[in-house]
């Protein structure tokens, strides 16, 4: 198949790379595979060399990373007979699973592995990325590559800081002048992608506090530190006061996932935990959050005689889509399947370390459909019952093949 474009490309362009029967099937059936094993961050020894092998039958030569999970693999080298231009594009891909229980029911492909399952997608973008560069290295053989690509599938994509950070110091990014990314999207249909030129994810910190005091008898709490006093004003004070020490359009939010404290009724407890997340829609306010919160619990912590040991861990900044990286993802899609499969999408609270690679070289991520057109239900994000529309993996390849043509036309 090879489609007319749609966009401005050069008079008489045509962008080859079809994805044939055999291969859909093939994609398919790997999705499914890694579906039914999935591996948590820096443990994907299993994933990585289901991917390396694919790769080395296709005559490439894939190198994993030196954390000893994930690799990269480079399809046509910088140096052969190039005709100048921007530097590679990257395809990056992430392939780390989540510690929750895959609740499918009536599925064949469910997680065989107890508190483990692919519930982001990760499954998914692997596919994507391999499928693409699989179709990308045939194009090579036939001289119809007009760029070298580098594919890159990272690790431990859910453990923050991230392991794109480690993909970058393996050399994930050396010679490397844009990448691209695609994340899973429940809400838009497959056949589609959601596109937006700026921020499209949140920056997202997690925060881990604990509060101490001498402890006592609740008969007498004016004679002690009434500990579960001071962490419910902490969890209800701390995020309001911080509110209003940042513009409200940064979108800072606070939220807790875990408060403990106390074994008995009558008995002021001396210890108390909480944890929770820092979200924040703004990277500038997102570079001042550490010393505002940690300010804010400390003065609330004080009021009520309690010390507090903060924890503060750094996450990830807002994913920022660079506007001609973006404009690529557009017209590779447009080329495609037409100008009705992009879709407009907003800034999400959810965080995503694909940002990293964005400190260093212009990048966008583009959101994946993967509803069924016309289904009511949404499996959301990091649910048991997560799961896909399997046509968004022929979506996915087409648009990386896509945008790996138009970026060698321009």
């Amino acid at each position: 198949m090879s489609l007319e474009s749609e966009v401005d490309l050069p008079a008489g362009a045509v962008l080859p790379g079809a994805l044939p029967d055999a291969l859909r099937a093939e994609l398919i059936a790997f999705r499914r595979d890694l579906h039914m094993h999935p591996e948590l961050g820096n443990q994907e020894f299993r994933t990585t060399a289901a991917i390396k092998e694919r790769l080395e039958r296709a005559g490439l030569k894939p190198r994993v990373l030196p954390v000893g999970t994930g690799l990269v693999c480079d399809i046509g080298v910088p140096g052969e007979q190039w005709d100048g231009g921007p530097s590679m594009l990257a395809l990056r891909a992430d392939i780390d699973g989540l510690p929750i229980p895959d609740t499918k029911t009536d599925c064949a492909y469910r997680s065989t592995v107890p508190d483990r399952a692919h519930a982001c997608g990760h499954d998914v973008h692997t596919t994507v990325v391999l499928g693409a560069g699989l179709v990308l290295a045939e194009l090579h053989k036939r001289g119809q590559l007009p760029r070298p690509v580098r594919l890159v599938f990272q690790p431990a994509e859910e453990v923050l800081p991230g392991g794109a950070a480690d993909a970058i110091k393996g050399g994930a990014l050396e010679g490397v002048g844009a990448i691209i990314a695609v994340h899973c999207d429940p809400r838009v249909d497959a056949g589609k992608i959601g596109l937006r030129e700026g921020p499209i994810t949140s920056a997202c910190d997690r925060l881990e506090i604990g509060l101490d005091g001498p402890g006592g008898h609740t008969a007498r709490p004016h004679l002690t530190t009434d500990l579960v006093t001071a962490a419910a004003r902490v969890v209800t004070d701390v995020p309001a006061l911080v509110g209003r020490r940042f513009d409200s359009r940064s979108g800072l939010a606070i939220t807790w996932g875990r408060i403990e404290s106390g074994h008995a009724p009558n008995v002021i407890p001396q210890h108390a935990e909480l944890s929770g997340t820092v979200r924040c829609l703004d990277i500038e306010a997102w570079r001042q959050a550490p010393d505002v919160v940690v300010a804010a619990i400390d003065e609330i912590a004080n009021l009520y005689r309690a010390k507090s040991e903060i924890n503060y861990v750094r996450g990830v900044p807002p994913v920022v889509n660079e506007p001609g990286v973006t404009e690529l993802l557009r017209d590779a899609m447009i080329a495609r399947r037409g100008v009705d499969s992009v879709v407009g999408t907003e800034q999400s609270l959810g965080g995503e370390d694909f940002s990293w690679y964005l400190e260093h070289v212009p990048g966008a991520m583009a959101r994946l459909g993967v509803r069924t057109p016309g289904e009511r239900q949404i499996r959301d994000l990091h649910q048991g019952d997560f799961d896909v529309d399997e046509s968004a993996i022929t979506v996915g390849v087409e648009l990386f093949t896509a945008a790996a043509l138009v970026n060698g036309l321009r």
